[in-house]
C-alpha cells in the first residue's frame, strides 16, 4: 500500500501551508499529491503550482469536473500536465453534483453514467492523438453539417498511458468505474465495509471489462490527525461529515448521504440530513455518531493510526490518501510525518 496526501480546495486560507505540505510529502517520499475542484479554485492551476516546486511526488486531480470542461479540453489538459512534470500527472475525473453541475455549470444533471463513460472515451481516444472523431449520445464529434474537421491532439504527453481515475461511490457508478478506469478515488471509507460498499462493485466491472483487481488503484481519502484524545480529534470532523452526509446534494439526490445508509446508519444519516437541511448544522454536526468518524479517519496515537492503516490494506486499499489535519502548519507537518512512521510500524512501508 502507497501513501497518498490531498491538498483538498486551494483558496481556504491555508494556501502557504499547502505547499509546504505537498514538499514535505515529496521529501518523505509519498507517492501522490491530489487537489480537488468545486466552485473555488480549479485543480490544474494549483497542481501546476505544486508540481513546479516539488521533485518526485506525482501530482492529481480529485478530481476535474466533468461538466466543467469539454472532454478534448480536459484531454488537452492532461497531455499539457503530464508533459510539463515529465509523467507525474494522474486524472482524476467525476460528475460533481446536481446542484454544482446545474447551478454552476449550467449542465444538466442527467444519464451521468453514461455521460462518463462518453467523457473517458473521448478523453482516451484524443490523448492517444488519434483524429478525434465520436458520435455518441452526448457527443458528436466532429458536429455535422459544418466546417469541423476531425483534429489531432499537437502535445505529447510524456507518457503514452496517463493514469485515469473516477471518483465514485454509488454501485453502479462504481462497477463502470472498475470497467472503464485505471482507478477509483473514494471518499468516507470504512474498512470494514469497504467489500460491500466498494470493491464487489469495482471488481463486477473489472471481471465486466475481461480484468481483474491487478493493477487497478483503490485510492481512498482519509482524514488523519494525530493525538491521545481520540473523542477530541473526532469531533473536529464532524462539520465536513454533517457537510458531506447533511447537506451535499438535494435531499433526494445525496450520494453522501445514501453511502451512510448502506454502512448502517440510516436513522443517523436522516436526521444528519434533516438537521442540516433546516439550517441547523450545529445539531446536525452533534448528530454524527463517533463510529462512522472514527471508522472513516485515521485518529489516535501513531501505533492506533498503524492499526487502522493494517486494516485498510487488509481490506485492498492501494493508495491511502492522507488528508492531514491541524490548526497550524506544524501540527498539519507532525500528522505528514506520523502517517510515515505509521506506516513503518504497521509494516507496510
Amino acid at each position: 500500500m502507497r501513501l497518498g496526501i490531498n491538498l483538498g480546495y486551494w483558496g481556504a486560507g491555508m494556501d502557504a501551508d499547502n505547499l509546504a505540505v505537498a514538499q514535505e510529502a515529496d521529501r518523505l517520499g509519498y507517492d501522490v499529491c491530489w487537489a480537488a475542484e468545486a466552485y473555488g479554485s480549479d485543480a490544474p492551476t494549483v497542481l501546476a503550482w505544486v508540481a513546479a516546486q516539488t521533485e518526485r511526488i506525482d501530482v492529481g486531480s480529485a478530481i476535474l469536473q466533468i461538466p466543467a470542461r469539454q472532454p478534448a479540453m480536459t484531454a488537452m489538459t492532461a497531455a499539457t500536465l503530464d508533459s510539463l512534470t515529465k509523467g507525474r500527472f494522474r486524472l482524476g475525473l467525476g460528475v460533481s453534483g446536481p446542484q454544482v453541475s446545474e447551478g454552476w455549470y449550467g449542465v444538466k444533471f442527467d444519464k451521468p453514467l453514461a455521460r462518463t463513460r462518453e467523457y473517458v472515451e473521448i478523453v482516451r481516444k484524443a490523448m492517444s492523438r488519434e483524429r478525434l472523431s465520436y458520435e455518441g449520445e452526448h457527443w458528436t464529434l466532429p458536429l455535422p453539417g459544418g466546417p469541423g474537421k476531425p483534429i489531432k491532439l499537437t502535445v505529447h504527453p510524456e507518457r503514452e498511458h496517463i493514469p485515469l481515475y473516477i471518483a465514485a461511490i454509488g454501485p453502479k457508478n462504481l462497477e463502470q468505474t472498475g470497467e472503464i478506469a485505471d482507478g477509483a478515488l473514494l471518499i468516507f471509507p470504512a474498512a470494514d465495509h469497504l467489500e460491500a460498499t466498494a470493491l464487489t462493485h469495482i471488481r463486477a466491472g473489472r471481471e465486466k471489462a475481461g480484468l481483474t483487481m491487478e493493477g487497478f488503484d483503490v485510492c481512498p481519502t482519509v482524514p488523519l490527525a494525530v493525538g491521545e484524545d481520540v473523542s477530541g480529534l473526532a469531533d473536529m470532523f464532524r462539520p465536513y461529515t454533517a457537510l458531506y452526509v447533511g447537506g451535499m446534494g438535494s435531499r433526494k439526490q445525496n450520494f453522501y448521504n445514501q453511502l451512510a445508509q448502506r454502512m448502517g446508519y440510516e436513522k443517523e444519516a436522516a436526521e444528519i440530513q434533516d438537521k442540516y437541511l433546516a439550517g441547523d448544522k450545529t445539531g446536525a454536526a452533534a448528530a454524527v455518531p463517533h463510529s462512522l468518524i472514527d471508522s472513516t479517519t485515521l485518529l489516535g496515537s501513531v501505533e492506533r493510526i498503524a492499526d487502522g492503516m493494517r486494516a485498510y490494506a487488509e481490506a485492498g486499499v492501494t493508495t491511502l490518501t492522507l488528508a492531514p489535519a491541524g490548526f497550524t502548519l506544524d501540527e498539519r507537518i507532525t500528522a505528514l510525518r506520523a502517517g510515515t512512521e505509521a506506516m513503518e510500524r504497521a509494516g507496510l512501508a
